[in-house]
């Protein structure tokens, strides 16, 4: 099953192993079950402190639990781990081996200590690379909780329950055989939605905190660049991080980062994530700004306001807080989202196997997503509001070479249309006749653009038409020591390595401020 080059790397993580455990598998005689077999055994052949097992009773056949001797561990892959979630195969065969997790002893006590029983059900995508931090937060969970059941399945391999329980985007989670979650979820943002007490805790502690002399919100590539910057000034900084990385956690390939020939977006902002906490930054995760009051005086103090309704100071605050997918604003899209209406062809695309699908959106990432798609589903039909595609040459011919794809140009998109449960199909109207029509599909990929995250600062920082926040050419806004940065501003080219750039110079003239501005409380 395993390459040996990879076999070998995985074969040195196993010496991690102190403890011993069993590897349990359910099968049947089905290509899937000897796939399983075959990669446990080679697992099993690896180290002297993991044994296999296959007289397991699981319905979900093929599927593997992971159990070590003499506790109550709930961890089960009906899956064949590899893809995107081997890293969580790995992860999950030390863990239960003894191995130490990275979490803090403070997350993990809370795991501990969660009340009741938890029956959860994480239903994925070897192609997602959205899905592993899900499926990774979930199994460390299981393994230091006994209360705590977890089983995780892909979608691919058992597409029969994926369309009976309506499952059209990934990762999706059940507890207790009811809908829990969609999208990507850390440990912490798991505990905050178990612990309903948890969000009132977090408000007391960060209403204690002392003024900060530059407050960096938002964690993507433009506010870990700012975060950093302002650190290795020597000056008190704090960055609230709702999720470090952004929206580049939601890009698959990355080609155009400089001196990096390839990478992905997940492992890039895991890179920044450990490059700022390398540094002396108070990391405030899973926290988002609600707003904005502007100092009395200049170098007086900021104020910013959290969705929890604690209040943070600081002298100078870089807003950092990116961008999300643009939506269509049409009527259904909202009431079918997650239901066949999507955003990421790469996590959700295998869910649409064998059936017709829909891309919005003649731009690079639409067409990009048509030829990815392509490839697994049935019949792709791609919609372009203007006469023209605006992707790059090279994309547009490689998708008209695919027998399987439709592209309708100067078209509108009207409706989505469902059946109750799920997309049905797209409801368009022709721009140039007039002429309404509607095409049957079963999802709907939506690949139009982004929209500033920027509705907190409305009424209070200068914005565009376009809803960025407006900035000078030192990244500096309409209000004293509030400074901007990425995606969120009105800079052009919205690309990584301008972010991080912006993101830098924002800090830069924060500190220059807080230099010329006397500090008065």
């Amino acid at each position: 099953m395993l390459d040996q080059q990879l076999a070998a790397q995985l074969k040195a993580y196993l010496e991690r192993v102190t403890q011993p455990f069993e590897l349990v598998a359910s099968l049947d005689e089905g290509k899937s079950s000897a796939e399983l077999r075959g990669l446990l055994e080679q697992i099993a052949g690896m180290s002297d402190k993991i044994t296999l097992r296959t007289d397991g009773d699981d319905a979900r056949k093929p599927s593997f639990t992971l159990q070590r001797q003499g506790t109550s561990t709930q961890l089960r892959f009906a899956a064949i781990p590899l893809g995107h979630e081997f890293t969580s195969l790995v992860l999950a065969l030390l863990w239960t081996g003894g191995h130490p997790p990275k979490e803090s002893e403070e997350t993990l006590q809370a795991i501990r200590n969660l009340p009741g029983e938890y029956n959860f059900e994480v239903y994925m995508s070897l192609s997602c690379h959205s899905c592993p931090d899900t499926v990774q937060a979930l199994s460390l969970m299981a393994i230091q909780n006994p209360n705590i059941k977890v089983t995780i399945i892909d979608g691919a391999l058992y597409q029969k329950e994926v369309e009976e329980r309506q499952i059209m985007g990934v990762p999706t989670v059940h507890l207790n055989g009811e809908m829990f979650a969609n999208g990507r979820m850390s440990v912490e943002e798991l505990l905050a939605k178990l612990d309903t007490g948890a969000a009132a805790r977090d408000a007391e502690k960060l209403n204690q905190k002392a003024p900060f002399d530059v407050l960096v919100v938002g964690a993507g590539p433009a506010g870990a660049a700012a975060a950093i910057y302002a650190a290795r000034k020597g000056i008190r900084t704090g960055l609230l991080a709702e999720r470090f990385g952004g929206q580049m956690m939601d890009t698959l390939s990355i080609e155009n980062f400089i001196s990096v020939k390839e990478t992905e977006g997940p492992r890039l902002s895991a890179a920044l994530e450990e490059h700022v906490r390398h540094y002396d930054v108070d990391v405030m995760p899973l926290q988002r700004a609600a707003g904005i009051k502007p100092a009395e005086v200049a170098g007086g103090l900021i104020e910013v306001t959290l969705e929890n309704g604690a209040v943070l100071k600081s002298r100078s605050v870089i807003l950092a807080t990116g961008a999300r997918w643009r939506e269509m604003n049409i009527p259904g899209e909202s009431e079918y989202k997650t239901k066949g209406v999507a955003f990421c062809p790469h996590c959700d695309g295998p869910l649409f196997k064998g059936k017709k699908v829909a891309v919005v959106g003649g731009g690079n990432s639409g067409v990009e997503a048509a030829i990815d798609l392509a490839g697994i589903v049935e019949h792709v039909t791609l919609f372009e509001f203007m006469p023209e595609m605006k992707a790059d040459a090279v994309l547009q011919d490689k998708l008209r070479s695919l027998k399987n794809v439709d592209i309708l140009t100067n078209v509108q998109t009207t409706e989505v249309i469902g059946d109750g449960t799920k997309v049905a199909g797209l409801r368009y109207k022709d721009r140039a006749s007039g002429e309404e029509h509607q095409l049957d599909q079963a999802g709907i990929f939506v690949q139009i653009g982004l929209l500033p995250n920027t509705d907190f600062v409305k009424g209070t920082v200068e914005l565009s038409k376009f809803g960025e926040i407006m900035v000078d050419a030192r990244g500096a806004t309409n209000i004293p020591g509030v400074f901007a940065a990425g995606d969120c501003t009105t800079v052009p080219y919205k690309q990584i390595i301008i972010s991080m750039g912006e993101g830098a110079k924002a800090s830069l003239s924060a500190f220059d401020y807080l230099i010329r501005n006397s500090s008065q409380d």
